[in-house]
């Protein structure tokens, strides 16, 4: 990586202890510096956030600790798209994706990685953020004209919403209209196929891949 070391530790830091000014600072001035942004995101934002996620799961860290996280890399992520969209690496979209947490669910660092990386690969998206109802993805999905609604869900207690969502779609006959995707920690490939959704990402970059495969 061509990030420095010391660089590359104080992000790190700042991210797993949820210091969303800390963070702010350094990826300013590692923008400021060069460094290459998609680089900022694969080589430290992706693995430090997916440990954070690890850390929640296992018990090591609790709720605000995860939601501070989560913050701190919404708030680099904006700086690091635009840096993308300044080298001119956004074109035309490849294609309007709508993305949220199902209701119920309050844990978006996953969904945020994930919209970083679309938008990076070229991608509209239309970020709902999280505890989003069955009835705003649907409303999204009509006023933007979505290709793709993805959904995630960490919560086993939340999963049902991301299949009511789904009926939904069905209900009012929209779902023919565009492709939904799932991803999240409590959910399956075997699931998702099961339900009759298009698609299940593991992680973003899988996330990112799809969308492309859905929109070839």
């Amino acid at each position: 990586m061509s990030i420095p070391e010391p660089i590359q530790k104080r992000l790190g830091a700042a991210l797993q202890e949820g210091d969303a000014d800390a963070a702010e600072a350094v990826v300013i001035e590692a923008l400021q510096g060069g460094a290459d942004p998609l680089e900022i995101i694969s080589g430290i934002m992706i693995p430090v956030l997916t440990e954070v996620g690890n850390q929640f799961q296992t018990g090591e860290i609790f709720l605000p600790e995860l939601m501070m996280a989560g913050e701190a890399a919404e708030r680099i992520g904006k700086h690091l798209e635009q840096a993308i969209a300044a080298q001119g690496r956004s074109t035309e979209p490849q294609g309007v994706v709508v993305l949220g947490t199902v209701q119920g669910d309050i844990h978006d660092i996953g969904k945020n990685i994930v919209a970083t990386m679309l938008r990076a690969h070229g991608f509209r998206v239309i970020d709902l953020g999280r505890n989003v109802a069955p009835s705003a993805f649907l409303d999204a999905a009509r006023d933007n004209r979505a290709d793709i609604v993805g959904m995630s869900s960490l919560m086993t207690t939340t999963r049902p919403m991301a299949l009511n969502t789904l009926n939904l779609f069905k209900e009012v006959g929209a779902r023919d209209q565009c492709r939904i995707i799932i991803g999240g920690g409590c959910v399956t490939e075997d699931w998702v196929h099961e339900i009759g959704a298009d698609g299940y990402a593991a992680d973003a970059a899988a996330a990112v891949e799809l969308c492309k495969k859905l929109m070839a």
